[in-house]
């Protein structure tokens, strides 16, 4: 870590005023976590095209996709605040823009909450009060149960904390269709048991860090084999649950084998994961990224064929 981050937040936060116009921007928006944002937005829209069998109202998806920002922003944001105790810790947050002191506490804290009421707001009128429901109970999810509650506590946390980032399915869901389906539910499901085999490879690598903190990731209390193991049943469910869309009737004959070919890359790779994993001793390399990465490349797929799929019945 360098000198500067060294220093106490508090005293970092007392040059914000002195940065650059652009620098200031550019930190507001980086407290919104825009990467992870595209990827809620990948399971978003394609939902909208599965809900309306073919292609939705564009200004409806130009309305969900930017409250839907709004949303997931303002919970970033507040989760920023929350954690930038440990955010100044750890190698892979210090340049986070409370911990350079580019953004004041205060100036997040207002900022997220700001993006929370405007994004419910934004919902409730532009899109329907269904969706802004399930929006605002997303970001209190992750901001007060994740962050605030089971982030420090327990080795579950990405587990059950996981759950705030399923909730765009369900929201694009309702935003075309002001309900819910099982079709819904069942795409929920695939993003809630790909959560732990998407995150934990990420925190394998970083473990150290979080330990260095007193973050109970599951890499930090058990030992890579076990780790590995519960990534290969998480992977095997999922997969099977992301089948259960075609014989609920929900697709045609497209989706279930883009699901059945990149599922069976996935599963490759998660044993590949475990093999390496029961080799460590040896000296064998980990590789942990490899599945992280190609986790994001398997929702994409996935949700880009769950869109495809209703012009080819």
């Amino acid at each position: 870590m360098t000198a500067v981050d060294s220093r106490p937040v508090q005293e970092l936060a007392e040059s914000s005023g002195h940065r650059p116009r652009g620098a200031r921007i550019k930190a507001f928006v980086a407290l919104t976590k825009p990467r992870i944002i595209e990827l809620l937005l990948i399971t978003t829209v394609p939902v909208m095209f599965l809900a309306a069998q073919g292609v939705p109202d564009l200004w409806l998806v130009l309305a969900t996709c930017l409250g839907g920002y709004l949303s997931a922003g303002g919970a970033n944001a507040l989760n920023m605040y929350l954690d930038r105790d440990i955010d100044a810790l750890m190698h892979r947050t210090e340049q986070r823009p409370l911990v350079t002191g580019i953004v004041t506490p205060r100036e997040a804290l207002v900022f997220g909450i700001t993006l929370g009421v405007v994004s419910t707001l934004w919902f409730g009128l532009l899109v329907n009060w269904l969706s802004a429901a399930l929006a605002l109970g997303a970001l209190l999810f992750y901001v007060v149960v994740y962050t605030m509650w089971l982030k420090r506590r327990t080795a579950q946390n990405i587990v059950w904390g996981g759950i705030a980032g399923c909730m765009p399915v369900l929201i694009g869901w309702s935003s075309v269709t002001n309900s819910l389906s099982w079709a819904a539910v069942v795409l929920f499901l695939v993003i809630f048991f790909w959560t732990p085999p998407h995150y934990w490879p990420l925190s394998m690598k970083v473990k150290e860090d979080y330990a260095r903190v007193g973050v109970p990731m599951l890499p930090v209390v058990a030992a890579n084999t076990v780790v590995a193991r519960q990534i290969v049943i998480y992977s095997w469910v999922m997969v099977a649950v992301s089948l259960t869309l075609w014989p609920l009737g929900y697709t045609g004959w497209f989706y279930p084998v883009v699901a059945l070919l990149t599922g069976g890359w996935w599963l490759w790779e998660a044993h590949g994961l475990q093999a390496r994993a029961k080799a460590g001793a040896a000296g064998a390399k980990l590789k942990e990224m490899r599945l992280f990465h190609w986790s994001i490349t398997y929702v994409s797929l996935l949700f880009v064929a769950v869109a495809i799929d209703p012009f080819l019945r």
